[in-house]
């Protein structure tokens, strides 16, 4: 089976006419750098490089911040944000040697480019468009919903793949639990998402500091649909109009990370992270990779800083009471192999080809230890053609949706992919570990709204332990060539395909 083509949100582009995406990563070793010091070199610093953007991640300790905010100066460049709580500062420099020279500063445990391409003004060429549902769609829907459904429920098979529609006798889950999509923007003019959405926990991080100008949250026109698509399938409200949500009794807020060019760097993904932190913001959506690489190798000097950082990121919003939920990505890659082909990284200028150990490369933040990651399946329950997988490193799977090609759904429902909704009021379908992520973080607020004093370690361990154990079932030949596509390992109850299961809404509400 060919593998699919796939960008940098999680919603690919699938054979007959099947829409999703995803992102990739590289960059060469650096050598080992010197023995700290106190401050650069006196010597003069050039400043005739590309103007690129850099993580700085110093050790904690009174005076360092000050001490090497100095040296930032010194060595070329200007900070743009410094968050003091996890020891991560943003700046900006035109010196190429700017993190060799930076990470000689004492007090600094690592430094990177968080990019590889110049930080200029950015023309829009992601319009994120897929699939949109036609007027004849949406009637034949609502002439077919029953009592309690909104209109085109019908068409969603993915609510009650995961008895969500069941789970909606019980609740609709709480308004005083928020989750936050960290993605391309969401609309929140949308009436089926206006509801529901928490403008106070919304911001834009797309520059690599928080900004909450009025609507900044939202794409702008010709920018990517994608995480208003995320945010109908996690929170969409059971207001008689359009689709129901996941968790369609939850808040919704978004958190743009996005540039104009759709591209998710390390900066802005940090910044949503920390943003979602201080926001009490119960559950974040990642459905992305970090850009430009993607798989971030922990031995090369520029990206074991971005891993850093991240992580960093990741961890504090988790002890200040976040869930983290992320896509695994839809290369159909074993993240549990001895070597991964990437050959798309750096996304951001010329891609290399390089072989990749997984287990020192990681796809951010999917990857990152404490967050919670999600394969996908389609209308039939099995592993979607392009989902990731790996024994070991899927902790649950939710439908993403798969060309019907593959996997058909059953009447009324006529297309194999997941309908949601897209900005100035409209709907449409899109596949791929991007839409798979927003159904359990829809499960997330439902378990969090039936246990509001839980733990985010406590709701992630409910959150596997209430999972519908999954076998890994016959050879997978998704394509029906003769050519298994995809190996499964493991047992029932812990596997590569479905890790501890796909989702249950159900029993998120009546455990």
């Amino acid at each position: 089976m060919a593998h699919l083509g796939s960008r940098r949100t999680r919603a690919l582009t699938l054979p007959v006419g099947l829409a999703l995406t995803a992102s990739l990563g590289f960059l060469p070793a650096n050598a080992a750098s010197a023995a700290p010091v106190d401050a650069p070199s006196a010597a003069a610093v050039s400043t005739d490089g590309p103007k690129l953007s850099y993580v700085v991640n110093t050790r904690s300790g009174p005076g360092t911040v000050k001490q090497v905010t100095k040296a930032i100066s010194e060595a070329g460049g200007t900070v743009v944000a410094s968050y003091d709580k996890i020891g991560v500062i943003v700046a900006h420099s035109k010196n190429p040697d700017f993190a060799k020279t930076v990470r000689r500063v004492k007090g600094v445990d690592s430094a990177g480019a968080t990019r590889t391409n110049p930080i200029v003004p950015q023309a829009t060429t992601d319009t994120g468009a897929e699939q949109p549902l036609t007027a004849a769609q949406a009637k034949a829907a609502a002439a077919g919903a029953t009592a309690g459904q909104d209109p085109m429920e019908p068409l969603q098979w993915d609510l009650p793949a995961i008895k969500a529609d069941q789970a909606h006798k019980k609740t609709l889950g709480s308004d005083k639990v928020t989750v936050a999509v960290i993605d391309t923007g969401v609309d929140d003019t949308h009436p089926d998402l206006a509801p529901n959405f928490n403008r106070a926990a919304s911001a834009s991080c797309a520059s690599g500091a928080p900004d909450t100008s009025e609507g900044v949250w939202r794409p702008k026109a010709g920018e990517s649909n994608h995480g208003t698509h995320v945010a109908g399938t996690i929170g969409a409200a059971k207001n008689g109009i359009g689709v129901t949500g996941v968790a369609p009794g939850v808040r919704i807020a978004a958190i743009k990370v996005a540039n104009p060019d759709g591209f998710f760097y390390t900066e802005s993904i940090v910044c949503g992270f920390m943003w979602a932190a201080e926001h009490d913001i119960d559950v974040t959506n990642n459905s992305y990779y970090t850009d430009p690489w993607m798989f971030n190798c922990k031995n090369d000097a520029d990206q074991g800083a971005l891993v850093e950082a991240v992580e960093r990121a990741t961890r504090y919003a988790e002890r200040k009471g976040t869930v983290n939920i992320a896509s695994a990505g839809n290369s159909a890659f074993d993240l549990a192999s001895d070597a991964i082909e990437d050959t798309t990284s750096p996304n951001d200028s010329t891609p290399g080809s390089r072989t990749i150990d997984p287990s020192q490369c990681l796809d951010i933040p999917a990857q990152l230890p404490g967050v919670v990651t999600v394969s996908a399946t389609g209308a039939k329950g099995l592993k979607a053609s392009y989902s990731n997988y790996g024994n070991g490193v899927i902790d649950v799977s939710a439908p993403g949706g798969d060309s019907t090609v593959y996997q058909t759904p059953a009447p009324p429902a006529t297309s194999g992919l997941i309908l949601s909704t897209l900005p100035n009021g409209q709907y449409g379908y899109k596949a791929g570990t991007s839409m798979a992520a927003p159904h359990v973080s829809g499960v997330a607020a439902l378990i969090k709204s039936t246990h509001p004093h839980a733990s985010p370690a406590a709701v992630k361990a409910l959150l596997l332990a209430e999972a519908d154990a999954t076998e890994c079932g016959a050879p997978y030949d998704i394509d029906g060539d003769g050519t298994i596509d995809a190996v499964c390992e493991g047992g029932k109850n812990k596997n590569g395909f479905y890790g501890a299961g796909v989702v249950n809404a159900l029993n998120a509400v009546r455990w």
